[in-house]
């Protein structure tokens, strides 16, 4: 098995829609969502929120369990090593003026739907939707709707 990273699926609900955010990767410019490998003596959920607060700024609620995982082809020099990415939903609160990474990525908050048209991996793709699915369901459920 490859080394693992965890990300967070940075999501807001605006007028009763979801919206997720997308960040591009730095080298290929390619739409994903903020990821990085574990921090040592940090719990996976933390180490996907510190990560969205690195690249993007992001303050939010991180769930402890994820959602699910896709691979990923990362490359160090020559070498290029499969990674396995747990996925945690994370509930953003607000973005900071300056975050370490400003100015290195693009950010985007789009639909779900055109989340998962824009991302390069299928797994990921796949995620984004079963999480639009997920929250949709939920939100029929409440009281009121």
């Amino acid at each position: 098995m490859g080394k693992r990273q965890f990300a967070a699926l940075p999501f807001r609900v605006d007028d009763s829609k979801l919206r997720v955010l997308l960040i591009t990767t730095r080298r290929k410019r390619r739409w994903s969502v903020p990821k990085g490998s574990l921090i040592r003596n940090t719990a996976p959920h933390r180490t996907a929120a510190l990560e969205a607060y690195e690249e993007a700024g992001l303050i939010g609620a991180v769930a402890k369990r994820a959602l699910g995982s896709f691979k990923h082809r990362k490359r160090k020099g020559e070498r290029k090593r499969t990674m396995d990415v747990s996925v945690f939903p994370m509930k953003v609160h607000g973005q900071e003026s300056w975050w370490p990474e400003k100015g290195q990525r693009d950010a985007i908050w789009v639909s779900a739907e055109k989340a998962a048209r824009l991302v390069h991996k299928a797994q990921l793709r796949r995620l984004i939707v079963r999480f639009a699915a997920q929250t949709d369901r939920s939100a029929s459920l409440r009281p009121g709707k």
